[in-house]
């Protein structure tokens, strides 16, 4: 068979994966107003534990990390659509659990479950549509891929603020959820397009030497990497690997703060569900509707700078939304949050692609998606830390805003340009001069 990569190409697949990461961005779209904001009133958290409503959040990012991680490698060998449908199984409890709660704990467990939901099926959608594209699709790949996910978080975010408002909370998450997860679990039983061959045909012609156009600086490495040396290289042995995963750990405190400590905070300040719906739900679909140009940017303009310019977005409008009292001001915030999410999140992802090796790409993204999303756990734990300590929900947000302006300044000294047209490899460049 003939592998042909690209977009158009291969439109199904690609189709196939929008829908499923539509799917599993609904699946964490239900708990980013109600639980967060119902929190004591409904799963008898203690008033004012930042930290206890935090947990939850913690044990998304360590157990998400960690199957961003297993994922990866375990799709090289079993393939990308099996660990979908992997994922879907382990979120079935989870609408239950949620309905019979009797308290917050089976809230941090049910997070457990979730975590090993996005970790497999959010991974599988991003790796399968790195294993089809053509280079120089990457950021638009990673744009419309990250777009219906995020969009699936902002509509489910909203959708759910409403039904919980006029119905029974728990009922209302319940049935939204399971809905969700069968529908998804179907059609991945049904409809989704294994793409490991894709990814082994390419490598097998990098190998031959059978390429055309500018050439990528794949990272250098072993010829046959073990897990433990794809971990090494991404996290530390190389500049722009590790600037890259530092970041992607970074920006998780803003989807942190704005899942855990916004809707608290909100409701602080008197915002009712519906109003935090509305604001956590601009951020998501600024944030999702934005990155269908945003991803393509990157392809034309490179992947450096976009990312650059999107951190320090995010970092102003973390840092203004306590200073501001309404909720039409707290929807501007969270709106340009969103926008530097978008120019940020999906370059990211095109970034690696471009130097990870097609023969460990998977394993390379999981690597990077396991310290990226490890993020939620670092980022919510500090926030709730401090803003106990101190006193005052305000200290999550300086030390969000904060640590992305720091982010950003390590990416502008750690990171090269990766898009291989902009920055091709050496070889490359000695050919064209």
């Amino acid at each position: 068979m003939n592998y042909t990569l690209g977009i158009r190409e291969n439109l199904r697949p690609f189709l196939e994966q929008l829908l499923q990461v539509f799917f599993v961005g609904m699946n964490i779209g239900l708990q980013r107003t109600v639980i967060p904001a119902l929190a004591e009133t409904e799963f008898g958290v203690v008033h004012g534990s930042m930290t206890a409503v935090f947990a939850f959040i913690v044990s998304f990012g360590i157990v998400k990390g960690a199957m961003n991680f297993v994922s990866g490698h375990l799709s090289e060998r079993v393939g990308r659509r099996r660990v979908l449908i992997w994922g879907w199984l382990a979120a079935f409890p989870i609408p239950f659990m949620i309905l019979w709660a009797p308290n917050w704990g089976w809230i941090v467990v049910a997070n457990v479950l979730l975590g090993v939901n996005q970790g497999f099926c959010w991974s599988m959608t991003v790796t399968a549509k790195m294993d089809i594209v053509k280079s120089s699709q990457r950021g638009m790949a990673s744009g419309f891929n990250e777009f219906a996910g995020y969009g699936g978080v902002a509509l489910a975010g909203l959708l759910t603020g409403y039904l919980a408002s006029y119905c029974d909370p728990r009922t209302s998450l319940f049935a939204f959820g399971l809905a969700v997860i069968l529908v998804a679990l179907t059609a991945a039983v049904l409809t989704f397009t294994e793409t490991l061959p894709f990814s082994r045909a390419e490598a097998a012609r990098h190998k031959a030497g059978i390429t055309s156009g500018p050439q990528p600086r794949y990272a250098t490495g072993p010829d046959d990497p073990s897990v433990g040396q794809i971990f090494a290289l991404v996290s530390w042995r190389n500049r722009t690997f590790m600037s890259l995963a530092q970041a992607g750990s970074v920006e998780k405190f803003v989807d942190a703060l704005m899942w855990g400590l916004v809707p608290v905070f909100l409701v602080s300040q008197g915002a009712s569900l519906i109003e935090i719906g509305w604001i956590t739900g601009i951020y998501g679909f600024v944030w999702g509707g934005s990155q269908l140009w945003t991803g393509p940017l990157s392809d034309v303009v490179g992947r450096k700078w976009p990312t650059v310019t999107g951190v320090f977005l995010c970092s102003g409008g973390v840092l203004a939304f306590p200073f501001l009292a309404t909720p039409t001001d707290w929807a501007v915030a969270a709106a340009i949050t969103g926008l530097g999410m978008a120019l940020l999140y999906p370059t990211l992802i095109a970034a690696m692609g471009d130097i990870a090796h097609p023969s460990w790409r998977g394993s390379a993204l999981g690597v990077y998606r396991f310290w990226r999303d490890l993020g939620y756990a670092i980022g919510a734990l500090a926030m709730g830390v401090i803003a106990d300590v101190t006193g005052m929900l305000q200290a999550g947000f300086w030390l969000t805003g904060l640590a992305m302006a720091l982010s950003g300044l390590w990416l502008i000294l750690g990171m090269e340009e990766t898009h291989p047209r902009l920055n091709p490899a050496p070889d490359q460049e000695e050919t064209d001069a």
